[in-house]
């Protein structure tokens, strides 16, 4: 019996990752006690409720643990943490820096060791056929050529966090000012979380994409890939005629 191709893995809904981690909260932090009548520390957990939940059905869903989701589980947790225990509201924007900043080192760090975080972020397993990259690498020897393509975009991945990082802290120092567990500060955090989309995301997601292009153009010049040759969903017509065989045989 031979071997047939691996499935795709499943991919993530990039728009119920929007709704549940940004839409769904924002909308119940600002409008929340005034529809469900409920204590503010009470509206902050359900808000709180949507990003957790995502995380939780992503992590089930796909079987891999997804790092933008535990991004957004962790700052989740921290956020929570300061409304439920009236903490000082100051700590929101030092949270809001610290989350991508620590990334952002963790970056650049990580470059030197056999898991380089930028293979989480740009080299996603969920839509490049990782494999067949490095193979084509090896046998055309320019590993050294692709390492340094790869340094390129570690460099410029880090530069989109530590950008998001001083976004971040200054939206929450312009936005919340309110007494941790109140309905004001609840508000806030709603309106924060509905800017940082177009203020951080945008920005922060420009950069990284100019990251993904120098890699991708990298891969094109040291392992002789095209673009559509390294994406999961983008098999050659002889891998397709290859995984219809061995099914064949079986």
């Amino acid at each position: 019996m031979s071997d047939t191709a691996k499935p795709a893995p499943k991919r993530e809904s990039m728009l119920l990752n929007i709704v549940c981690n940004v839409a769904l909260p924002s909308l119940m932090l600002m409008k929340g006690q005034a529809l469900l009548h409920l204590p503010s520390w009470a509206v902050l957990c359900i808000a709180l409720a949507f990003p957790v939940g995502y995380f939780v059905h992503d992590l089930r869903s796909r079987g891999r643990r997804n790092i933008i989701s535990i991004i957004g589980f962790v700052s989740t947790l921290i956020t929570g943490g300061v409304g439920l225990l009236k903490l000082p509201a100051d700590l929101i924007a030092i949270k809001e820096a610290a989350v991508p900043g620590l990334f952002a080192v963790a970056i650049l760090l990580s470059s030197g060791t056999r898991h380089p975080l930028i293979s989480a972020f740009l080299l996603n397993p969920d839509f490049f056929d990782v494999g067949k990259i490095e193979s084509s690498v090896e046998k055309r020897g320019t590993q050294k050529g692709f390492a340094r393509v790869m340094r390129q975009g570690t460099l410029l991945l880090a530069l989109s966090f530590a950008l998001s990082s001083v976004l971040n802290y200054v939206l929450a120092r312009l936005i919340v000012h309110s007494p941790s567990g109140t309905e004001a500060f609840n508000v806030e955090l709603g309106k924060m979380q509905a800017l940082s989309y177009p203020v951080i995301a945008i920005p922060a997601t420009l950069v990284g994409m100019a990251a993904l292009w120098i890699v991708l153009r990298g891969i094109k010049a040291e392992a002789g890939l095209e673009v559509e040759e390294i994406f999961l969903d983008g098999r050659s017509a002889d891998d397709t005629d290859a995984a219809k065989k061995a099914a064949q045989e079986q």
